[in-house]
This record gives C-alpha cells, sequence and structure tokens, in this order.
C-alpha cells in the first residue's frame, strides 16, 4: 500500500504539540500522582493503563467533542457558542484542581498565541473573541490555535492528544519511577492508539450533548490530591 504524507503544517503541528509548548502542562498530573498514593497506579503496566483510559474516557469522549465544537465555533466566529461551548469545557473540570490545570494552560496558551510572529490569520476578531473568554478552557485555545496555525480537524486532534499522552507519560517517568526507555515504549504504544481514538472522535457529532467524561476514579482521586501529604504535581 501506498501512503502519501502532507508536510506543509507539519512545523505548526508539531510546534503546538510540542513538550516545550510554555503553558505549565509539566506540573500537573491529572490524577495521576493521587492514582500512585492510592495504589491504582504502581508500574509501567498499570501507569499505561492509566493513562490510556484517561486518552479513551475522559479526553475521546468528553473534551475532544467539544473541541471540535470549538474548532467550528472559532470558524464562523460564533462568539455565543464559544462562550457556551468554553463554559461546558469548564464544567467537565470535576475538581478544583482540574479546573485549575485547565484554566492556567488555557491562559497560558493564549499568551503564547497572541504573541507569535508572522500569523496573519489570528485576526483582530479572533483576539477580541479570545480575550472575552473569562477564563479561556484549555480546548478552547488550542482549537483557536490549531485554526489559525492552518492545522485541520484531523490534525488539531493529533497535537491535542499528543501532548496529553506525553505529559502523562511524563509525569508516570517521575512519579512511579520509570526509566526514560520504559516511559518512551509506553508513549510508543499510546501513540499507536491515537489514530484510531481520533477517527472515533471525529465520527462522533461535534455537540456538547456528545460529550461525556464519566469517571468518578478520576474525580474522587483528583480531590484526595488536594489535600494528599506529599506531592509533586498541582493536580
Amino acid at each position: 500500500m501506498t501512503t502519501t504524507t502532507d508536510f506543509a503544517n507539519l512545523p505548526a503541528l508539531l510546534q503546538l504539540a510540542s513538550a516545550a509548548l510554555p503553558v505549565g502542562a509539566f506540573s500537573h498530573s491529572l490524577g495521576l500522582e493521587a492514582a500512585l498514593e492510592a495504589g491504582a497506579v504502581r508500574d509501567a503496566a498499570s501507569a499505561e493503563r492509566w493513562i490510556a483510559d484517561y486518552l479513551a474516557l475522559v479526553w475521546a469522549e468528553g473534551e475532544a467533542p467539544l473541541w471540535r465544537a470549538q474548532y467550528a465555533a472559532w470558524g464562523a466566529l460564533d462568539a455565543a457558542a464559544l462562550a457556551g461551548h468554553n463554559d461546558e469545557l469548564l464544567a467537565l473540570r470535576e475538581t478544583a484542581e482540574l479546573r485549575l490545570e485547565g484554566e492556567q494552560t488555557g491562559r497560558s496558551l493564549a499568551q503564547w498565541l497572541k504573541g507569535l510572529p508572522d500569523l496573519p490569520a489570528l485576526t483582530a476578531a479572533h483576539r477580541a473573541l479570545l480575550d472575552a473568554l473569562q477564563p479561556p478552557a484549555w480546548a478552547s485555545v488550542h482549537a483557536v490555535a490549531a485554526r489559525v496555525l492552518g492545522l485541520d480537524e484531523r490534525g488539531g486532534l493529533h497535537a491535542l492528544a499528543w501532548s496529553l499522552a506525553e505529559n502523562l507519560t511524563a509525569a508516570a517517568i517521575k512519579l512511579v519511577p520509570l526509566g526514560q526507555a520504559a516511559g518512551q515504549a509506553i508513549l510508543r504504544r499510546l501513540g499507536g492508539r491515537l489514530p484510531a481514538l481520533i477517527e472515533h472522535v471525529l465520527a462522533t457529532p461535534a455537540v456538547p450533548a456528545s460529550a461525556c467524561n464519566f469517571a468518578p476514579m478520576l474525580g474522587i482521586l483528583s480531590a484526595r490530591h488536594e489535600t494528599q501529604y506529599t506531592r509533586l504535581f498541582r493536580s
């Protein structure tokens, strides 16, 4: 089978997916640290299962459909839809720490985006609508970043999912702890699952009613993390 690859927007995809993006994601584990404290995660295999479940149950079923709705709303410059979807994204964050992560990374990504040079696609209208989202959810800002950087939905979702998988794997390397080789093996396997996850997301209606992140253990453990005796991460 012969395949072709369009490299035209590859630099934008790599930049948006990069762990070097200055949004502070490295300081959050999204409940993983509390899962280790509770014994739900204890080694490489259980860490990989936890991250894979997060991607499949929380990201693909909850955040990703709303990301798609925001991507469409940014294309139409629909202020009402943008505000409504942003509220939905914030409401999906079940604990104070998870919401803090979404707001902090959203603000940081907005600042990064507005500071990029040579980006005429980020118009004054985009900037005004971005400023109106207070606070901006991470996925809301990521959706406009993908659009003005020239990424289509599939490319934007790949960037979003990869950055999440990489951040959680990096957290697992520190927390379990894991060696770098074990972490890269996990990331390789997780990366292999992303195309199917993204095709599932693209087949799901991009409307708020489709978003569901039913993950009660995550909510409980995240709430426990707020008073955990020792911790390295903010969430």
